[in-house]
């Protein structure tokens, strides 16, 4: 784990990474919290780093301070600590929708009186600002929202812009090569979030694209990449533009596997 990060004014990245599968790289497992009037965690961190996810988001805000938990899907990596959030955070109201309920009321039981159904497009006061649930160009689930801040000019895009680094802490993807920060976008996006991408229309999918491009962003956040700003974002949106109808490159296939549990094997004592 990494520290809390504040990207924006009252906005603070909360950063976990672990080891890429078999590879000297590493992920981001990054969540968000707005620090506002009316506090708002964003995606709840995964299983495995539960402990330090909770001691760096509630170094920031009171527990009983948090108003919103923002949901954008029901993937472990955001969903992870979701009931546990919920307990620890009784004044919080959930900001989620019909099929995420529907899709993970097998892993829990959702508060309903204590939830509210937000869609792709729909705005919500949080106190001093107006924040916008806003589908990201990528997706991996139907339940996916990403989130607009106007206020910060700031976009969660949730798996959008995915990538392995080759080293952390990374900010903002300072010195990483061009080549590798693209193609890592590029095996990401359409191997591990969006495989329908080799199925779809060009011009539907830019116009899709231009929809989150045109905001005016200055800082994107998401779940598996550093920060990015300035003309990262029109490279990053340029890369994921080319990805509509192209083939997935070759992913790990089971020699990979082998590889890796016989690297990995413990001696027999």
């Amino acid at each position: 784990m990494e520290p809390p990060l504040e990207i924006a004014p009252d906005t603070w990245l909360i950063q976990s990474i672990q080891p890429a599968l078999g590879h000297p790289l590493f992920v981001y497992l990054n969540s968000l919290v707005i620090r506002g009037t009316e506090p708002v965690i964003v995606d709840t961190g995964t299983i495995a780093n539960r402990q330090q996810w909770f001691e760096d988001v509630f170094s920031l805000v009171e527990p009983e301070d948090v108003r919103w938990i923002y949901l954008s899907h029901d993937d472990v990596d955001h969903a992870g600590n979701l009931e546990q959030v919920l307990e620890a955070c009784p004044n919080a109201t959930l900001l989620c929708s019909w099929p995420i309920v529907e899709r993970h009321t097998n892993c829990m039981n959702f508060p309903l009186e204590r939830s509210r159904w937000v869609y792709d497009g729909e705005s919500f006061d949080v106190g001093d600002r107006v924040l916008t649930a806003l589908q990201p160009p990528l997706f991996d689930s139907p339940t996916t929202r990403g989130l607009w801040d106007p206020k910060t000019s700031l976009y969660w895009a949730v798996d959008t812009f995915a990538t392995p680094v080759p080293a952390v802490p990374m900010n903002e993807l300072d010195g990483i090569d061009d080549d590798f920060w693209h193609f890592g976008m590029t095996l990401f996006g359409l191997g591990g979030v969006s495989p329908w991408l080799t199925m779809v229309d060009e011009a539907k999918f830019n116009r899709h694209v231009d929809r989150v491009q045109n905001l005016g962003i200055t800082t994107v956040a998401c779940c598996h990449s550093p920060v990015l700003r300035g003309q990262r974002i029109d490279d990053a949106f340029q890369v994921i533009r080319g990805l509509a109808g192209i083939e997935c490159p070759p992913l790990p296939d089971q020699s990979i596997l082998d590889q890796i549990v016989a690297a990995t094997a413990q001696p027999v004592a």
